[in-house]
C-alpha cells in the first residue's frame, strides 16, 4: 500500500496542505497559492482518499490538522527539508563560494563570538549570506530546530539530559563575571566584596533565561540578593549603560574573549560561576548537514582553538 501511495503523492499536495493549515483556511490558502477555492477542496478531498484518512478537521476557528494531518505534516516538513538540502548541496559543488546559512543563537553570543566567525568566514567566501536568529529561550530554539528554520543553534547548554532527538557538540566554556566600564571607580579596585557593591546600579541578564538561575545562585551562595535595576536581553543596552561609569554588569566572558571590547570593559575581581557554563552547536540528528554550516562549524572551532579563555 505504501508504494503505492507514494507513486500517486504529489510534492504539490503537501505544499498544499501546508497552506491550508498555516491559513486556517481554504480560502486563504487558495489566495496564497494563487488558485481557486473549488481546486483545493478538490485537491485536499483527494490528497485524503489517496492517504485513506482524513487529514483536516474544519472547526469554527478555522481548519486544523486531525492526528493523520499532523504526522503527514511531520513527514512533509523532514522531506521538503532533505530535498533543500541536497539541492544546498548541489548548488555548493557548482560554486562553493555561494549559499545561505540560517541559524539560531543566544542574544549574547551576537555581541562577540558569532561576528568573530562570520568575519573571518566571510574575508574567504565574501558572496555567503548569513541569517541569525536571536531565541534566548530553549523551548522557542529546539522548536525552530524541529521544525528546521535553522541549520543548527549555538547557545549556552542547559542543565539536565540532551534532548533524545538532538546532537551537542561544545564548543567553549563561557562563565559570568561582574564587570564595570573602564572609567567606572571600581575598575581600579584590587580587591572587593560582593557585598561592597550590592546597592549599587547593576544592568543583567533576565533571571528568566538560561543565565538567570547561575546569576541567583552566585550572588545568594555569597550571602547577597540578586539585583533588581535593569534586566535587559541586549548587550548593547549594558555596554551603554557601563560605559556612563555608573552601572555594573553582568556579563558572559565571550563577550570579551571574542568580542571587541576588551579594552573598554574592566572585570572586577569577584568569582561568580561555579562550575562549567558550556556553550555548544545544537542541531537536529539524522538531518543532512548544509555544506556552508560545515564551513562556518569548522571556522569556529579554529577561532576557539586559538582564542585562549579570560
Amino acid at each position: 500500500m505504501s508504494a503505492q501511495v507514494l507513486r500517486r503523492l504529489k510534492l504539490n499536495d503537501l505544499k498544499l496542505l501546508r497552506a491550508i493549515i498555516d491559513s486556517g483556511s481554504m480560502a486563504k490558502a487558495a489566495r496564497q497559492l494563487n488558485i481557486s477555492q473549488p481546486a483545493v477542496s478538490k485537491a485536499i478531498i483527494a490528497l485524503e482518499r489517496t492517504i485513506g484518512v482524513p487529514l483536516v478537521d474544519r472547526t469554527p476557528r478555522g481548519i486544523t490538522p486531525t492526528s493523520y494531518g499532523e504526522v503527514l505534516l511531520r513527514g512533509a516538513a523532514a522531506a521538503f527539508d532533505d530535498l533543500n538540502q541536497c539541492l544546498n548541496q548541489i548548488q555548493f559543488l557548482s560554486d562553493p563560494t555561494v549559499g545561505d546559512l540560517r541559524l539560531g543563537t543566544s542574544e549574547h553570543l551576537t555581541a562577540g563570538f558569532l561576528p568573530a566567525v562570520i568575519a573571518r568566514l566571510s574575508r574567504s567566501y565574501p558572496r555567503l549570506n548569513f541569517y541569525v536568529e536571536e531565541m534566548s529561550l530553549a523551548q522557542v530554539q529546539y522548536r525552530e530546530l524541529r521544525e528546521r528554520n535553522v541549520e543548527f543553534v549555538v547557545t549556552r547548554l542547559k542543565q539536565g539530559p540532551p534532548e533524545p532527538d538532538m546532537n551537542v557538540e561544545v564548543l567553549f566554556d563561557d562563565p559570568i563575571f561582574v564587570a564595570a566600564g573602564s572609567n567606572s571607580p571600581w575598575a581600579k579596585r584590587k580587591r572587593i566584596r560582593l557585598s561592597e557593591i550590592a546597592n549599587e546600579p547593576w544592568s543583567h541578564p533576565p533571571y528568566t533565561t538560561m543565565i538567570g538561575p547561575i546569576i541567583i545562585e552566585a550572588f545568594r551562595r555569597q550571602g547577597v540578593e540578586p539585583p533588581q535595576s535593569v534586566s535587559c536581553f541586549n548587550m548593547q543596552m549594558h555596554k551603554a549603560l557601563m560605559a556612563t561609569g555608573r552601572y555594573l554588569a553582568i556579563l558572559p566572558s565571550s563577550l570579551v574573549r571574542f568580542g571587541p571590547e576588551r579594552w573598554s570593559i574592566k572585570r572586577l575581581p569577584i568569582e561568580l560561576s561555579r562550575g562549567p557554563a558550556p556553550i555548544a552547536v545544537i542541531s537536529l540528528k539524522n538531518r543532512m548537514i548544509n555544506p556552508i554550516a560545515q564551513l562556518f562549524l569548522k571556522c569556529a572551532r579554529e577561532i576557539v582553538k586559538e582564542t585562549p579563555p579570560l
